[in-house]
């Protein structure tokens, strides 16, 4: 199997970067500087739980271009390709766009994105391909330009295909945990509610455990979550239990004093002490975030129903004004929130 990741970020680099050092061939579609960041190093991947590797940049197969990427390959290896997007929601069309103009009908895409839409922009762009949904569980963060460590922990998902136990079975042999699953569209929603804690994260501009450590910014989070929980029961919707207790208690376990929280979700605060969201990161970086895939998404769909999510609604306008190096209270951003 072969494949190409597109997207290079950090969960990118995370999951390419572990195939290729269980010896898959990978490819990396990556930006300017990543290429500029590897072009004389190793890439260097880490996690939680100790693994530590040094996959050196040849056997990544670096271009900034995924058509030259492809055009490398030859007959055999283009027929088993799998293509792992990992792009940002709002490149999702265009990358969409130049991968159906390269590669044959039913290549599989698997999405490892957040949001709950990405599949829907895949299928509308590349009609050819075989998109799949995906959805990874954990935070993974670019300690520099060249090292990517996963501070979380969790199982990846991707949706039952006819290749699908093959490409689990070599993210599994890599030390990827994933399991194939039927109902993506109750995983993803669930995953969204956690996301949820993304923009909080970025507006905190603090390691993900003081943000979850302080109350306010809790509290916050459960608002957001229950606005998204009412509009999926208009849409049917039964999200997946992706944590320790179900999503409609996680919204009142989130509301607890920090005494009783910390004995209650203690799998919620076993992360890398400097762990913080993609968001914060690309507030950091001046990058375009995902504000709108995952609160404007629970917008949409509260619209969709003659309903409001004025909390998630008023996130994305927070977001989208937020500058590297603004930081909120919790207490602020309750009172902005009015909750």
């Amino acid at each position: 199997m072969n494949f190409i990741v597109v997207g290079s970020g950090a969960i990118g680099s995370y999951v390419g970067g572990r195939l290729a050092a269980a010896g898959e061939a990978v490819s990396l579609v990556a930006r300017p500087y990543q290429l500029e960041a590897l072009s004389d190093k190793a890439l260097r991947i880490t996690d939680l739980d100790g693994f530590a590797a040094d996959v050196p940049n040849e056997r990544l197969h670096l271009a900034t271009d995924f058509a030259i990427v492809y055009k490398r390959l030859n007959a055999e290896e283009k027929t088993s390709t799998v293509i792992l997007l990992c792009v940002k929601g709002g490149a999702t069309t265009q990358a969409a766009n130049e991968i159906a103009a390269s590669v044959a009908d039913g290549t599989v895409v698997v999405s490892l994105q957040n949001g709950v839409e990405n599949v829907a922009r895949i299928k509308a762009a590349a009609p050819r391909v075989q998109a799949l949904a995906g959805m990874v569980p954990y935070n993974v963060v670019m300690k520099t330009d060249n090292h990517v460590h996963r501070a979380t922990a969790g199982k990846l998902q991707i949706e039952v295909s006819a290749k699908s136990n093959d490409i689990a079975a070599r993210f599994n042999a890599a030390g990827i945990r994933v399991s194939v699953t039927q109902d993506m569209k109750s995983v993803q929603w669930g995953k969204l509610l956690l996301n949820l804690n993304n923009p909080i994260n970025a507006l905190s501009n603090v390691p993900l455990i003081d943000e979850l450590l302080d109350r306010n910014f809790r509290v916050v989070l459960a608002t957001l979550q229950r606005e998204a929980l009412s509009a999926m029961a208009c849409e049917g919707i039964i999200p997946a239990q992706l944590a320790a207790a179900s999503p409609k208690a996680m919204t009142r376990i989130l509301r607890l004093p920090n005494f009783i929280f910390t004995r209650l979700a203690p799998k919620m605060l076993r992360m890398d002490p400097a762990a913080r969201s993609s968001m914060w990161d690309d507030v950091q970086r001046g990058r375009l975030t995902e504000v709108d895939d995952l609160c404007g998404a629970v917008v949409r769909l509260a619209t969709k129903h003659g309903r409001a999510a004025p909390a998630n609604a008023k996130m994305c306008e927070l977001v989208a004004k937020l500058k590297k190096g603004d930081q909120w209270t919790g207490r602020a951003l309750r009172q902005a929130l009015a909750v």
